[in-house]
């Protein structure tokens, strides 16, 4: 259970994690408060000091509703965030958030290492072609409809077989365009109900598939407030509680806003799972 991201391998046998980092005006939770150099490069930092493997670089809001931004605009926002963690952080991996294969390009030109595309390549018909061509890393995530309308009414016969289904076809897909290494995401939250969400984080371990790694993210999201009746920002406990739900049903990669609190989750469960029966 690995992958090669820039000839290093990483072993997901031990669960890895993923900081956010949105350099963006209107993301969900953090928007405005990273997207000015400086404050990038210190939330960088942060969550590298708490344990982060990747850092994902996100310059287009995908909330909810949310209007596109233009891809000038996103990569205006992301390209030099991305050359100034390169070049001040060299060992951490950085990943691009984007759905545009011309943003992943010039992403992985500027130093990024890995594709993080939320419509698994349905937004972009040369998605799989570029990110071959790249010979990068690949995150494949399961979207609903697009960010303006996939929290309308979204419906399924079944969630989890229309899921590990789209997964199926896509790992075909991307190995035919040349990408040897595959992360899948469920896309919490994207086009599914809180019931939805639940179904899947409950049998997290039926959508893993020939071994690729398999990403969640949960963090602070509307499953955690709405469901418990409290602000966005109160989601932490609730997170890491569904972040350890996570871990024990499989998960290897955890996308977070909070790396310090996901790390410890991740550090409890292998201490549990690497314990021993002790006689009284």
């Amino acid at each position: 259970m690995n992958i090669n991201c820039n000839g290093n391998i990483i072993d997901f046998t031990s669960p890895k994690i993923m900081g956010i980092l949105n350099v963006t005006p209107n993301s969900f939770y953090d928007g405005g408060k990273h997207n000015r150099i400086d404050t990038a490069l210190l939330q960088t930092e942060k969550m590298i000091s708490e344990g982060a493997t990747f850092i994902d670089v996100g310059g287009a809001s995908s909330k909810p509703g949310v209007e596109e931004v233009s891809p000038d605009e996103e990569l205006k926002r992301v390209l030099p965030v991305i050359e100034k963690i390169s070049k001040n952080f060299p060992h951490i991996y950085i990943s691009i958030d984007t759905y545009r294969s011309n943003v992943a390009r010039q992403a992985v030109d500027a130093g990024a290492q890995l594709v993080n595309d939320i419509s698994a390549g349905n937004a972009d018909d040369n998605m799989l072609k570029t990110v071959g061509k790249l010979g990068v890393p690949y995150i494949a995530m399961h979207m609903q409809g697009t960010p303006k309308t996939m929290q309308n009414k979204p419906t399924y016969d079944d969630v989890l077989i229309a899921i590990r289904s789209f997964f199926s076809e896509k790992i075909a897909a991307a190995h035919a365009a040349g990408i040897n290494d595959i992360i899948v995401d469920p896309g919490f939250g994207f086009g599914k109900t809180p019931q939805h969400n639940f179904a899947l984080l409950n049998h997290l371990n039926t959508l893993q598939i020939d071994g690729v790694p398999l990403l969640v993210g949960v963090s602070r999201k509307s499953m955690i407030h709405k469901t418990l009746n409290i602000d966005i920002q109160e989601a932490l406990n609730g997170t890491t509680v569904l972040h350890t739900v996570a871990l024990r049903q499989g998960a290897h990669l955890l996308r977070v806003h909070d790396v310090k609190e996901a790390k410890q989750a991740v550090d409890l469960i292998k201490a549990l799972d690497t314990s021993y029966s002790i006689n009284p």
